[in-house]
């Protein structure tokens, strides 16, 4: 009897560490969109003729001499960029003005006409060795459409284009996101023309065969555009991602600029692919420096508001800081980011629930226990058994403790599953609701007024199937 109890309590381990794990559920992310989840927080680099015309759209008809940036330092952009907690920049490389900041073989309205390195210099080398030394992941943006080409609006230009971003995905390294706009066709130089050029933007890029390029030359890059297909728009550029943020779209028959602005804040929940949010705002009112903007740059504080209502709301933040005509990041622009940076070192200085004790409702065996959502360990999380999507978990903090910030975050791997969630705290002998929330996905930040708890539990209220967790934080940031 003694031998069988051992032998019976050995295989009810041995299932505990065997449990089968959780199937996909629904779309999923890639390998790069993995690695551009962890991303979360970037700079934009909006820096062409622009710069020294004053102007935010250019007309094309600005001569490759006035681009001149006397003291141009892309170290100096970088170290920025790591500095203020920054992991990659994406620069304008041709904006819609067609200036290349690039030696193009394919157009003259580049860098190798103007003054500066007397036209042997190129913008996105000096870029790329700064982000190398820096430890930075590097993108490019590529206007699709092109008011200084002569050809822009005939099937001739989509030939062009591609052959300026193979120079682009083949001489630079690895790149992390290709950016493509919306922005297609109306008034322009177009190579002294100088008329108004429409295109149906549904067809005119062929925007699959262009796609395929990218896949052929840089596999491990996330695509953006309205449309994805790798990553979406999140349909304004205020810095404001939505509550409801599904990762999830029907992106068939979408394409860039077209009228989808309505479903990209909040995705799709039935959506058949990955495609999740990137918010993309300025530092400025601007995209381009303008002098007259230099008192309106963005404070610390406002940019921690935009923390929290987009990398907080389960999007990536592409942050605009655009150099002057010296070609340096500007003073004022510095301060305020290393201001923002002080700000959220101090909102996330102290961790609360790493360690402590948590306990679920129903939990799929010892490999998937409720410890492992603070654990601090990315690759391991908490899970239901198969059909059971609700569910609660409870930290406990051993002590009455302040709390006023809570960060989620699902297993994505294997797919955005849940879709209402409330938080509470038990205080007095008794559970006081905190918040309530729909998806989560790669990561939600949610803030509440400061409360004492010795316990905060996690109510997993609706989910698409088993919920899967992988990390809980609680924080107490300073009162605003």
């Amino acid at each position: 009897m003694k031998f069988f109890s051992v032998f019976f309590l050995a295989g009810i381990l041995l299932l505990g560490r065997c449990a089968k794990g959780p199937e996909p559920y629904g779309a999923i992310p890639s390998e790069r969109q993995l690695a551009w989840h962890e991303m979360e927080y970037y700079m934009f680099v909006h820096f062409t003729v622009n710069t020294f015309t004053d102007k935010e759209w250019g007309y094309g008809d600005e001569s490759p001499e006035v681009f001149n940036p006397t003291e141009l330092d892309c170290r100096q952009w970088a170290r920025v960029a790591k500095e203020a907690g920054m992991k990659g920049i994406i620069i304008t490389a041709k904006h819609h003005d067609g200036f290349c900041l690039w030696p193009s073989k394919y157009t003259d309205h580049c860098v190798k006409n103007s003054p500066w390195r007397n036209g042997k210099g190129d913008v996105l080398q000096e870029l790329r060795k700064a982000c190398d030394e820096y430890g930075l992941k590097m993108g490019i943006y590529l206007s699709p459409w092109d008011r200084n080409s002569s050809v822009y609006a005939t099937p001739e230009y989509i030939q062009y284009y591609r052959n300026q971003l193979t120079e682009l995905l083949t001489n630079y390294g690895d790149i992390f996101e290709i950016w493509f706009d919306g922005a297609n066709g109306g008034d322009g130089y177009y190579g002294g023309a100088r008329e108004k050029r429409r295109i149906d933007n549904s067809t005119y890029y062929d925007w699959p065969n262009t796609i395929k390029i990218v896949r052929k030359l840089q596999p491990n890059a996330v695509i953006f555009s309205d449309a994805g297909p790798d990553v979406r728009w999140v349909g304004n550029e205020s810095g404001l991602g939505s509550m409801t943020n599904w990762c999830l779209l029907n992106r068939d028959g979408m394409y860039p600029g077209g009228p989808f602005e309505n479903i990209l804040g909040e995705g799709q929940e039935d959506g058949k692919y990955w495609v999740p949010a990137e918010v993309d705002v300025s530092i400025r009112p601007g995209w381009f420096w303008h002098q007259k903007e230099d008192s309106l740059v963005k404070s610390p504080e406002k940019l921690l508001e935009i923390f929290y209502t987009s990398i907080g709301r389960n999007s990536n933040l592409l942050l605009n800081v655009p150099p002057d005509k010296r070609g340096l990041i500007n003073e004022r622009d510095i301060e305020s980011l290393m201001g923002f940076k002080q700000l959220l070192e101090k909102e996330f200085a102290n961790e609360l629930a790493r360690g402590k004790k948590v306990t679920a409702s129903d939990s799929r065996g010892r490999r998937y226990s409720p410890a492992n959502v603070n654990d601090g360990n990315p690759d391991t999380y908490w899970a239901t058994n198969d059909g059971v999507t609700s569910a609660e978990l409870v930290i406990d903090l051993g002590e009455e403790t302040e709390v006023n910030r809570i960060l989620l975050q699902e297993y994505i791997r294997l797919g955005q599953r849940v879709q209402e969630f409330s938080v509470e705290t038990f205080s007095g002998n008794r559970w006081i609701p905190l918040i309530e929330g729909t998806t989560i996905g790669y990561k939600v930040i949610r803030k509440f007024p400061s409360v004492m708890a010795s316990k905060i539990k996690v109510n997993i209220l609706k989910s698409k199937a088993c919920p899967v967790i992988s990390n809980i934080e609680l924080y107490k940031a300073p009162e605003e």
